[in-house]
């Protein structure tokens, strides 16, 4: 485990004070404790008072402070160590799962386009992009950001839009075709007049939305401190009614000694780091406690498509022709002299070093690609291309469930053409399945047009969906279905979904093929992008809240009995100092088995009454 300075110091702290605790209860020197006290003691102290003073916050921490003030009053050092050295360390395993502070903002302003190049009276000038204004030409070269929104007016290319729109594939653009800030002109130079300036651009859009979706009541108080006004009071009464009974001290101190609430502030941060112990076995990153009592309690789990449920990477799905070696020989051969993505995708399917020497190679950007191999040409490309040069296609062309489709040509006369399409995972239609078992409404959101989407989706049995999704579009329909009362878990990878993952109650990202902006703006990674193992994250997040209710349960029932014997005389401060301590290492034992727990498929099959939300939108899938 890799921790900060600051960790270190907390844990050489926590075991200095373990230490003293250890040695004074063995060689029955109560002054040792004075070490814990100390070292953990008076940081609890002084963080109750603060909060009692800034915030009027009554919580466990201020039962825990009467409790060790009171046991140092009566002489009883060593209870008042122990119970801020136990204190102190579930302090510590509640810090150590808070999320760590996300920086997806300045990822993204990496990404944004600070020079622009401009035409002004038929001279190229360089001018940042905070001087360009609505109307202005500018040039853009291939390789660079596309500065801020507009209209090509010269030129063809095509455009790497997945920070925007997540599309795993380039799109062809050509004159009258809008562009878009942040997005990347990868082949050829194109002018275009711009309609937005640089702070209303696409991009700009994007950070506000960073910046902004943020779940409404995503700060959960901790299941412990729920429960802290009423012990406080609880306390107290019995506390001052004991001693106006018996006008013994000792026994008013034992009872706020028993009553102190170690084993329930122990049973949220044990669980939670057993299950994040549990879920880092699977290659799943939780980042934070609270995205399990979140996630527990989800009732829809919205998935975008390329990268999530497919592997967002064309690949080819069918060759049709006479001789289909010959023409991937051919078309491997003439697309290797290409950068372009599908032509990457061909020659890595050929997967043979042995191709042909290629001559006059020629790029015919948005269209495709020709050359001559052995003194014979070679034609390979869209449509248009086609239709350019003349040469008659079938005229089933288009493409059924959102494919691409490459046709070749040898010598002007069509030989074949192949197909070309993101794939689904094998795993995405199963996950689907399970999560209809688990009673969870699944959605898919995509910015894919609709034809590509309803294939998706009908594929793998999604009833809910919604086709060219922008960022804001997937953010708003996330925000109506929370105002429903909804929550709501999104799966993305792209850094077009980080407003969504932020905007969700819970965010989840493909860790390994996600974007860095999309994952830090995530609760929750999939390390090695299994989404087969989100019913486990869901199994998990619900059987630790079951645990965590069963632990605090537990330890209010051990606490209200350790105060009758209190009251009764029975117990001593020291005595009931090592009661809740027992009580602790029970919680403690429980809640470690977490580590070891499996969904079954059984738990897919149906739904449990722990942490379903029974209100489920009829349209449930």
């Amino acid at each position: 485990m890799n921790f900060t300075k600051d960790e270190k110091k907390d844990i050489l702290l926590i075991i200095a004070s373990a230490m003293s605790v250890i040695f004074s209860f063995i060689l029955s020197l109560n002054h040792i404790s004075w070490i814990a006290v100390i070292l953990c003691g008076i940081p609890i102290i002084k963080e109750c008072i603060g909060s009692l003073i800034k915030e009027f916050d009554i919580k466990a921490d201020l039962l825990v402070s009467l409790a060790i003030i009171s046991s140092i009053i009566i002489g009883e050092v060593f209870a008042a160590g122990e119970i801020a050295t136990i204190m102190a360390i579930g302090g510590f395993l509640e810090e150590y799962t808070v999320r760590k502070t996300q920086r997806s903002i300045e990822d993204l302003v990496k990404i944004t386009p600070q020079i622009a190049t401009r035409i002004k009276n038929g001279t190229e000038e360089k001018i940042s992009v905070e001087s360009v204004q609505v109307g202005d030409i500018l040039k853009v070269l291939p390789g660079e950001r596309i500065p801020t929104d507009g209209v090509i007016i010269h030129g063809a290319t095509s455009i790497d839009q997945s920070t925007l729109t997540g599309e795993s594939l380039p799109v062809d653009k050509t004159k009258n075709d809008e562009v878009y800030s942040g997005t990347t002109n990868l082949y050829g130079s194109f002018t275009m007049k711009t309609t937005k300036i640089s702070q209303e651009s696409s991009l700009q859009r994007l950070i506000r939305l960073v910046e902004s979706s943020k779940p409404e009541n995503s700060k959960i108080v901790r299941t412990a401190d729920k429960w802290a006004t009423m012990i406080v009071v609880l306390a107290f009464i019995a506390s001052i009614l004991t001693y106006l009974f018996t006008f013994e001290i000792i026994r008013s101190v034992t009872i706020l000694v028993v009553f102190c609430p170690c084993a329930l502030v122990l049973a949220t941060p044990t669980s939670i780091m057993a299950a994040i112990g549990n879920l880092t076995k699977h290659g799943i990153l939780v980042k934070d406690g609270e995205s399990l009592e979140e996630l527990a309690h989800v009732s829809e789990f919205i998935f975008d498509k390329t990268g999530t449920l497919t592997y967002g990477t064309p690949k080819i799905v069918n060759i049709i022709a006479d001789e289909p070696e010959e023409l991937m020989y051919l078309l491997a051969s003439l697309e290797s002299k290409s950068e372009h993505p599908l032509a990457k995708a061909i020659v890595n399917h050929y997967d043979n070093d042995n191709l042909a020497d290629v001559e006059n190679f020629k790029m015919h950007i948005g269209k495709g690609v020709s050359g001559k191999i052995n003194g014979t040409e070679i034609i390979a490309g869209n449509k248009k291309l086609f239709d350019t040069k003349g040469i008659a296609i079938n005229s089933d062309n288009q493409a059924s469930h959102g494919e691409i489709i490459l046709y070749v040509a040898k010598e002007r006369e069509l030989i074949g053409k192949v197909y070309l399409a993101d794939i689904l995972r094998e795993t995405s239609k199963q996950t689907i399945q399970n999560l209809k078992g688990m009673r969870i409404k699944t959605t898919l959101l995509t910015g894919d047009n609709e034809k590509t989407a309803e294939y998706i989706a009908k594929k793998i049995k999604i009833r809910n969906v919604k086709s060219d999704c922008l960022p804001e579009d997937k953010t708003n329909y996330i925000a109506q279905e929370q105002i429903l009362g909804h929550k709501v878990a999104m799966i993305g990878d792209g850094i077009n979904d980080a407003p969504s993952l932020k905007k969700a109650n819970v965010g989840i990202s493909m860790g390994k093929i996600g974007s860095d902006i999309s994952v830090e703006a995530a609760n929750i990674a999939l390390i090695n992008d299994n989404i087969e193992d989100i019913p486990q994250l869901i199994g998990i997040a619900r059987k630790t809240i079951k645990i965590i209710n069963i632990s605090i349960g537990f330890a209010l029932i051990l606490n209200i009995i350790a105060m009758a014997l209190a009251i009764l005389g029975i117990l001593n401060p020291i005595e009931g100092a090592l009661i809740h301590n027992i009580g602790s290492v029970i919680v403690i034992i429980y809640s470690t088995t977490l580590t070891k727990y499996q969904i079954s498929h059984k738990d897919c099959a149906k739904s449990k009454k722990f942490g379903i939300n029974k209100t489920l939108n009829k349209s449930m899938t």
